[in-house]
């Protein structure tokens, strides 16, 4: 990645450019109050329904927010980064030894595209609930099922038990965060979880090498999630960039030690009827710095209807989503995600007209 490649330079109105660094950011939440308990209990106590207010506000006003004193182990934390590293500097022909397939889309890949245009980085991925089953097209009419592992690397011994180790953690964050998001909404805790028990979540290790001409590109194009919730750790290098609700603006998301980003995806959004909005970002690269950054897409089972939930939906707020099977819903955002297509799929996309 010494020269940019003509398939990642960007047409002049997707350059990065006006990012605001300075100034208000997206909000940073204490889970102080829950990181010691195991779930919360069915009346929770005025702290933790505080805490679920403020990420409700959160999820409304920005679709983001930071979370400190989450439980996660700092250790497991540091070690998936190292390992990160450890498998980026392999040589490209080991690397390719588990690239992704087309109907398997774990593994290592540079080749992912936001609308449009080759993404300035290298990504591996892979399943926190490994061999999940998942429909073997995005096609509506394909009735076939079939189950997706991860091809792993066999020259490093401590990376397979690492990431699993850490999908473990995040995972134990990301069901508390459901509760409060659940509480949030006037929910039981527990509402969401059902729909996560065959779970088709994966994380993503992304490595964004510095770049020659960092404003005619970008890591990773503006693009919105797939997912219910997603579970983000970067280190100190910036890159993050949020595009604020209020004014459209794209705001620089400062990191802060030992924390992790969380955003709304896709499917939340169609759970609260657009109560909770996924918002789009990007990912910036320099021409000095490397960067890193680990996401977890925790994303419900295949066979999930996506819907708005029915104690949201009434006269005055009828549901604004039709029903969509959460798989084939991921399935068609993966595959929209390498090819060119000359278009990008959004959720809103599949709007049930007013």
């Amino acid at each position: 990645m010494g020269e940019v490649n003509p398939s990642c330079i960007l047409s002049e109105e997707h350059r990065p450019k006006h990012v605001i660094t300075e100034g208000e950011g997206i909000p940073l939440i204490d889970l102080s109050p829950i990181t010691n308990r195991e779930g919360l209990s069915a009346d929770p106590n005025k702290a933790v329904e505080d805490l679920a207010a403020k990420i409700g506000e959160a999820c409304r006003t920005w679709g983001f927010f930071t979370v400190i004193n989450h439980g996660v182990p700092l250790g497991i934390r540091r070690r998936i980064m190292e390992v990160a590293r450890e498998f980026f500097a392999l040589p490209v022909e080991e690397k390719k030894k588990v690239s992704r397939e087309d109907h398997n889309t774990a593994g290592f890949h540079n080749d992912e595209h936001s609308k449009d245009f080759k993404d300035w980085k290298e990504v591996y991925d892979f399943y926190v609930n490994d061999g999940m089953l998942m429909p073997a097209s995005h096609e509506l009419d394909d009735p076939e099922i079939v189950p997706w592992f991860t091809p792993w690397p066999e020259n490093l011994p401590e990376f397979r038990e690492t990431c699993e180790e850490y999908g473990g953690a995040c995972e134990k964050l990301f069901f508390n965060l459901l509760e409060l998001v659940s509480l949030s909404l006037g929910l039981p805790p527990k509402r969401l979880h059902g729909y996560f028990e065959n779970q088709a979540s994966f994380a993503r290790l992304n490595y964004y090498p510095p770049c020659p001409k960092p404003e005619l590109v970008l890591g990773t194009g503006g693009h919105k999630d797939p997912s219910a919730l997603t579970v983000l750790a970067q280190e100190d290098v910036e890159g993050l960039d949020v595009l604020r609700k209020s004014d459209g603006a794209w705001i620089r998301v400062k990191p802060v030690p030992d924390s992790f980003v969380i955003n709304v995806g896709d499917v939340l959004q169609v759970w609260s009827n657009d109560l909770y909005e996924s918002v789009e970002h990007r990912a910036e690269v320099n021409a000095e710095t490397e960067r890193y950054s680990i996401p977890i897409f925790f994303h419900p089972s295949h066979d999930v209807t996506m819907k708005p939930l029915d104690e949201l939906v009434d006269e005055q707020s009828p549901a604004k989503y039709p029903e969509y099977k959460a798989g084939k819903w991921l399935n068609l955002r993966m595959y929209n995600n390498y090819k060119k297509h000359g278009f990008y799929m959004r959720m809103t996309d599949y709007k049930v007209a007013a």
